[in-house]
């Protein structure tokens, strides 16, 4: 396929030891000032108290990187048509479903069972800044950032139009940590805007740029929304660079940073 062109307005950035953005592009630069610490989730300022009470940890990050990305890019988030992608969606709320079901009572929360779908985070966000621009949820399991990327670059293209994209991905609870760990939280959001300054095409061949930092590399390679990394080293450094990020099976999307 021909290459999909477009630029990226605004970055926000949650995951272990990187708070923002701002603070995290110099540590990408020069990842030896980098320092591993549990990923902090703040309380997400754009929803309203009640809300941030009921939302589960994805809608809670999700929100936070879109909040710093939207901000970054000094849009009107309203008008912003979303990309969400996240591997595993809401694993806490799952969890409890989960253990609700297996109990003699089988009592469901409602509240719980409104935020398990995988389009919460995308529903908290539109209500939260009225937006009626189209908004998609997706699932590619290692490979949802490149599968969200992919649709956010695909969609700001034809639309000629700014759009969000926002990737999250938070641990499941024991025991299907187990099952499926992934070492911490992490998400991320772009404003993707019309323009020629990254070039993304699919490659029929599966390959990953990884990071040469070996303890950002096991954040990359143990989260999937972190996949995102080698890219974000990409844009901090500011140089000509091509990025190659996870895709479907037997597949990878090549970005060029120009």
């Amino acid at each position: 396929m021909s290459g999909i062109n477009f630029d990226i307005r605004g970055i926000g950035l949650l995951g272990p030891g990187l708070a923002d953005w701002a603070s995290a592009a110099p540590l990408l630069r020069d990842p030896g000032l980098w320092r591993a610490a549990p990923t902090v989730v703040p309380a997400p300022q754009r929803l309203p108290a009640t809300e941030r009470r009921r939302a589960g940890p994805v809608v809670k990050a999700s929100i936070v990187v879109a909040d710093q990305a939207v901000a970054a890019a000094g849009l009107d988030a309203a008008e912003l048509a979303t990309v969400f992608a996240s591997s595993s969606g809401e694993p806490t709320n799952c969890h409890a479903l989960c253990a609700a079901l297996a109990a003699p009572e089988r009592l469901v929360s409602p509240t719980r069972f409104t935020n398990s779908v995988h389009n919460a985070p995308g529903g908290y966000w539109h209500i939260a800044v009225q937006s009626q621009q189209p908004s998609t949820s997706l699932a590619a399991f290692d490979a949802s950032f490149g599968a969200g990327l992919l649709e956010a670059a695909a969609l700001c293209a034809t639309r000629q139009t700014p759009v969000l994209l926002v990737v999250c991905d938070v641990p499941f609870p024991e025991p299907l940590h187990a099952k499926r760990p992934l070492s911490d939280t992490f998400g991320l959001a772009l404003v993707l805007v019309p323009g020629q300054r990254l070039s993304l095409t699919l490659e029929a061949e599966t390959a990953s740029t990884t990071c040469d930092h070996a303890a950002l590399e096991a954040v990359r390679s143990s989260i999937p929304a972190a996949r995102a990394l080698p890219l974000l080293q990409a844009l901090a450094m500011g140089a000509p660079a091509a990025v190659h990020i996870e895709g479907m099976p037997g597949m990878s999307l090549r970005v060029a940073v120009k």
